[in-house]
């Protein structure tokens, strides 16, 4: 499309003088702004030869913002000074080229939105209907307002808030690795109990030396290091997604594990409430879910206090412990824990049941990488800081822990149960023992509770995050992908709390049938992420590569023997579950790469393809066509040849919450010589349908007896389940322009033959 316009044609305003003289060519930079009132702005420029207006004047002048070159008198509003700003110019070659950038989040049912010579626009994005309403200000009020994408670097977490955050999983262990040793050791009589001591000291030597071999990690990956980069970057895709495999399903394990043991801890304390565990336990993912929906900061905001309360409360019970042992002083009346019939002593304790019982502890290394998985969530310097913060967690879980088991094995504690009646948890039989029913244990009592549940959020830190990778990667659906009005990874959540929801429900809560299929994922990621800084320091040969490379090789070994104990100990028991379900990931994520790669290879541009300005088109009057284009490719080149045919004022649009992926677009579409007009709209607040319905709404409202025609285009998979790697987004958009007078909707299908 090309508008001739006269050199010598000027509009008048209060205040200046607008010209434009550009060969007959238009080019206009567009910036969309919003505020928490009933009516908003916007303000731009136009690229011209002369003066830009000011916009502070009240003139009427004439708009030709549209890509179709039509023209509306409008009056520019007054405004104080410091409520305007400049957008810098975004220069293109074809006529009509915009770029639009959406600045403030939308309030209520108003955008105000204006071009550089000014209108106002009324925000299509909000529900049309009165149910649609409803459902938008209750996630609101759930969820909370948009977050614009330039806050992103607000949203990060200090050292305090990261340590209650990623570290809530490794420290909540505390509360049931001990009993979980114990657990194994009470099948082989009473008189052994005292080897959790031992036991527990050498896994606090074993997550000292995956601590400090994570600290090597951070350091060599400081934007993010978690087992999936680091085993593909330096041992190859297989072993990365093997990692991957192991993360994802070990963070649906932590999930699930928590939340029961959590709800565990409560019905120790009120036993009444056990024939409703599953229950409970839905209710405490759903509200861990949406906590996470309104953000990483706000999240961190909800769980810190927990985590810090939990620390305070068990640091004060070990020390009340060794003041009770030391010099019998207790601040309650000791109750001493119930008497249980144990089996008859085994003379000698096989090696088996030792390495058994080694195996189950570990459970307290669960979490140990979410922090170097999470360092882009760390406030700058972010690899310094994560690393100060993995340091403090290590010390304080290895501390807490075998603090916990010398209490245990002093007092002689012995654990039940979980199916058992009288079940109660170990932790509630040490803190009766110490401080008997004083206020102190319910404090105790609660705490844990709250850590043992909130101890999920490190998995929903995590999971969305490395789902995020995969998907960028292409190995897992683009809809991961995508952030919520919140910057959270929407998708990711709601998918781990789903999966999360379901094993809580098949197992029925209960924690020890959970824990044997626990810590396999966990301990071969580890394994593979020490490999893969193994070989990255051989390769490499930086300063102190020696160091480095027996740091992070004790960690490989060590990690992969106890992997090689625990996959063999508790195979039967459960752990099958995980190693089988780890290769049938892996080839779904092969799976899933394939159908992308044969995808993209089908929509390679060549010069042999007709191009779109080939097309001849329809002559239609009072007719636009819309065509939403997310790349230039053999689907777009498609659609707009269709769009040609129906009628000469075709435009593109290009909707993203990157200034950068939009000039690459613009680049790649001067590069290729389609004259239809690109349009591209900037969204901070990754709003991408909203903001193009308000694009189409501009259109109509210039005219109204217009007929707008928004070509779709779609994908028509070989196979049913490759419908859910596409047309999410084409989806949406159709079911909200229905609602649009005006407004005819249209598909170009595209056969995937692959």
């Amino acid at each position: 499309m090309s508008q001739e316009i006269d050199p010598s044609q000027k509009t008048e305003t209060g205040a200046g003088t607008t010209s434009t003289a550009n060969s007959g060519t238009k080019r206009q930079s567009f910036k969309v702004s919003s505020k928490n009132t009933k009516s908003e702005t916007i303000t731009g420029q136009i690229d011209s030869a002369v003066a830009i207006p000011d916009p502070r004047t009240s003139a009427e002048v004439a708009n030709t913002s549209s890509a179709t070159g039509k023209t509306s008198p409008v009056t520019l509003p007054e405004k104080d000074e410091n409520d305007w700003y400049e957008e810098p110019l975004r220069r293109g070659k074809k006529p009509g080229d915009r770029y639009v950038r959406i600045v403030k989040p939308q309030s209520g049912n108003n955008v105000r939105y204006q071009s550089g010579l000014s209108f106002t626009a009324e925000s299509t994005s909000a529900p049309r209907t009165s149910f649609g309403r409803s459902i938008l200000r209750a996630k609101r009020f759930l969820i909370g307002q948009p977050i614009a994408s330039s806050e992103a670097h607000h949203q990060r977490l200090s050292k305090v808030q990261a340590l209650a955050v990623l570290s809530s999983d490794a420290l909540s262990s505390t509360a049931y690795a001990t009993e979980a040793i114990l657990l194994v050791l009470i099948l082989t009589g009473q008189n052994n109990l005292g080897l959790a001591l031992p036991i527990s000291m050498g896994i606090g030597l074993l997550l000292i030396i995956v601590g400090l071999s994570y600290r090597q990690t951070i350091a060599a990956y400081p934007k993010g290091g978690g087992s999936y980069i680091v085993a593909k970057d330096n041992l190859g895709v297989t072993p990365g997604l093997v990692a991957a495999a192991s993360l994802l399903i070990d963070y649906v394990l932590t999930v699930a594990v928590s939340i029961s043991a959590g709800v565990s801890a409560i019905t120790s304390a009120i036993p009444e409430l056990n024939v409703v565990r599953s229950e409970i336990c839905l209710v405490f993912i759903a509200f861990i879910t949406l906590a996470n929906l309104r953000g990483v900061r706000e999240s961190g905001m909800i769980f810190t206090l927990p985590t810090y309360l939990f620390i305070f409360s068990i640091t004060l019970l070990v020390v009340l412990g060794f003041i009770n042992i030391t010099f019998g002083f207790s601040i309650g009346n000791p109750i001493n824990p119930p008497q249980i019939e144990l089996p008859k002593q085994f003379e000698n304790i096989s090696l088996f049941v030792i390495l058994r019982a080694f195996a189950s502890g570990c459970t307290a290394m669960t979490g140990v990488e979410a922090i170097s998985d999470g360092v882009p969530a760390f406030r700058p310097p972010e690899a310094k800081n994560a690393r100060t913060t993995l340091t403090w967690m290590a010390a304080i879980l290895v501390t807490l822990f075998i603090c916990i088991s010398f209490l245990a094995s002093h007092y002689h504690i012995v654990p039940i149960e979980e199916t058992a009646t009288n079940y109660e948890t170990l932790i509630s039989q040490l803190t009766k023992r110490i401080v008997g029913d004083s206020p102190f244990y319910f404090v105790v009592s609660a705490t844990t509770a709250l850590i043992l549940i909130l101890a999920a959020n490190t998995a929903f830190s995590d999971f969305p995050r490395l789902s995020w990778f995969l998907a960028r990667d292409r190995f897992m659906p683009n809809l991961f992908k995508h952030q919520g009005d919140r910057l959270a990874f929407s998708t990711g959540i709601i998918a781990l709390g789903l999966l999360a929801g379901v094993l809580v429900v098949i197992f029925d809560g209960n924690t020890n049938a959970l824990l044997p299929l626990y810590a396999v994922g966990v301990f071969t990621s580890f394994t593979l992420s020490q490999a893969g800084m193994v070989v990255r320091w051989w390769r490499l040969r930086t300063p102190g590569w020696g160091k480095n490379i027996a740091m992070n090789g004790l960690g490989c070994f060590t990690t992969f023997v106890v992997l090689l104990v625990i996959a063999s100990t508790k195979f039967l028991l459960g752990a099958w579950l995980v190693v089988a379900l780890i290769p049938i990931l892996y080839l779904v994520f092969l799976s899933i790469h394939r159908h992308y790669s044969r995808f993209g290879e089908d929509l390679t541009v060549s010069k042999e393809k007709v191009l779109p300005k080939q097309v001849q088109s329809l002559n239609m009057e009072h007719h636009t066509v819309v065509v939403p284009v997310s790349n230039l490719n053999q689907v777009t080149l498609r659609t707009l040849s269709y769009a040609k045919a129906l009628s000469d004022e075709v435009v593109a649009v290009f909707v993203s919450d990157s200034s950068e992926a939009i000039d690459k677009l613009r680049e790649k579409w001067d590069e290729s010589g389609v004259e239809i007009p690109l349009v591209g709209v900037e969204t901070p607040y990754r709003n991408i349908i909203g903001s193009l319905l308000t694009y189409i709404d501009d259109l109509h409202r210039q005219d109204p007896d217009e007929t707008i025609t928004v070509v779709i285009p779609e994908f028509v998979t070989a196979k049913w389940w490759q419908r859910l790697l596409h047309n999410q987004t084409a989806f949406r958009l159709r079911a909200s322009l229905h609602s649009m007078r005006g407004v005819v909707i249209t598909s170009v299908p595209y056969h995937l033959e692959r």
